[in-house]
């Protein structure tokens, strides 16, 4: 019992002693000397309000509160949210690429059937219905050449004309301003050892799909290539044996063809300045050729009566009648059908899939003559816009005629008819449709057997007005 009242008693006086020593504390304040002051009751009431709420947190304002936590933020929390973030841009990444790349599948998809279909003839550009017939003031005439024009070509981007004629010259025109941009003279005959270029007759030529080819075929039985931008003399092709009368590029290649008098196709590589092989068949003289891109070509036999189309990889061929006269020009439409014209006045248009022509147009450009001795005029050229519905043909009635192809060519209709004197030797769709050029002479490209003294020899540029577009 005393013990217990002794601890006590202890116990309050360490109490005590512990109040006044916090009670003296409280009495003293810091001044800004260091020096302690006694504090006033208004700082000892501050102070009992400041302990009194120092276990409640004090409020703070948002932006104050997300820096705190910014803050507090460990090193490891960061990096898992930037890792969160990261592979959310992954992912809209990935989406969005893999809606561009269904995008591209579906135009290399559409791309790729439009190829099947032009392969096919089944894609037929409709545009002939837009064809109006110029103005004769739109038509211009490009002169040069001294003697009658025999072919023409028009560059891949429709910017340049080439043409030659049987003066032995080549001559490239700027199609906008109708200027010559270089010139390659003729030769006399005789002058082959030093002279460079033509000494006879040009009957033939073709440009290289991507513009940088030039091959022109002459009655000397040679092939010559040029580098189309300079017009520069590259190589010389011997090897027929009677003049080249008709010459074609494989669309996308260098590969060439050319058709003679003496009855052969010959396949050249232009790369590698070499002969590749000789095709035989026909039974009179070639007069015209043409080639898109598979590996074959399409020939029209003259007066033994057939077109032929040559499957090169295959070594086959395949043989078309249809003409009752010599059949002297051969165009391809497209992979599927070509148009041929012959000098029994008709235009035939054929398929590769049947032996006889789908639709044939006689006395295509009327007759000349009274009565019984009335004939047919001669077709002299053809031309066909590539995978369209449009065609052109010439004759010595001093005039062009449009031609539009139905669906599936089963038919063909007169659209309107050009004027221009005297014999139309060639004719070329330019690229785009917006154009035609045609190489007009006195005399017929493959004779003289009569001449047009009014006509001039040179080619005309015929713009095909379309609705709501300029003219060419």
């Amino acid at each position: 019992m005393s013990s217990f009242f002794l601890k006590k008693k202890g116990s309050a006086k360490t109490t005590k002693n512990k109040e006044n020593g916090t009670a003296e504390k409280r009495k003293l304040a810091v001044t800004g000397d260091g020096k302690r002051q006694p504090k006033t009751p208004i700082s000892r009431l501050n102070e009992e309000i400041s302990s009194e709420s120092d276990s409640e947190s004090p409020p703070v304002g948002k932006k104050q509160r997300n820096e705190d936590e910014e803050i507090e933020e460990t090193a490891q929390e960061k990096k898992l949210r930037l890792a969160k973030s990261y592979l959310d841009q992954l992912r809209e990444e990935e989406k969005e690429k893999a809606e561009e790349d269904a995008f591209e599948k579906d135009l290399i998809a559409g791309r790729l059937q439009d190829e099947v279909l032009e392969q096919k003839g089944r894609l037929q550009r409709q545009v002939a219905k837009d064809f109006q017939p110029p103005d004769v003031a739109d038509v211009r005439l490009l002169k040069g050449h001294k003697l009658p024009v025999t072919c023409v070509v028009i560059s891949p981007d429709d910017k340049h004309i080439f043409s030659s004629s049987k003066d032995c010259s080549i001559i490239k025109w700027d199609v906008e301003t109708g200027k010559k941009v270089c010139t390659v003279p003729g030769g006399r005959k005789g002058t082959e050892d030093r002279h460079v270029g033509h000494t006879a007759h040009v009957l033939c030529m073709a440009v290289s799909s991507d513009g940088k080819y030039l091959a022109t075929g002459d009655r000397n039985k040679l092939v010559m290539i040029w580098d189309a931008a300079t017009c520069r003399h590259l190589y010389t092709f011997p090897g027929h044996r009677d003049a080249v009368s008709g010459l074609a590029f494989r669309r996308g290649t260098h590969q060439l063809y050319s058709a003679s008098h003496d009855r052969s196709v010959k396949v050249w590589n232009v790369d590698e300045n070499a002969y590749v092989e000789t095709l035989f068949g026909h039974q009179d003289v070639i007069t015209g050729l043409d080639s898109l891109s598979r590996e074959r070509c399409v020939t029209a036999g003259g007066r033994d009566g057939t077109v032929r189309v040559w499957k090169i990889a295959e070594e086959s061929q395949l043989v078309f009648h249809g003409h009752e006269g010599s059949i002297d020009c051969v165009q391809l439409i497209n992979e599927e059908h070509m148009v041929t014209g012959a000098d029994d006045g008709s235009v035939a248009v054929w398929s590769v899939n049947r032996k006889k022509p789908l639709v044939t147009i006689k006395q295509a450009h009327g007759c000349y003559g009274d009565g019984a001795l009335a004939q047919p005029y001669w077709i002299c050229s053809m031309a066909a816009l590539q995978n369209g519905d449009a065609v052109a043909s010439g004759s010595h009635d001093s005039k062009v005629q449009l031609w539009r192809c139905s669906q599936g060519f089963r038919s063909m209709e007169p659209l309107f008819s050009i004027p221009l004197v005297g014999f139309v030797n060639s004719l070329k769709f330019s690229n785009s449709g917006k154009f035609l050029a045609a190489g007009v002479g006195q005399e017929h490209r493959l004779g003289r057997w009569w001449r047009k003294k009014d006509a001039k020899n040179g080619i005309y540029i015929i713009p095909l007005q379309k609705d709501g577009q300029e003219r060419a």
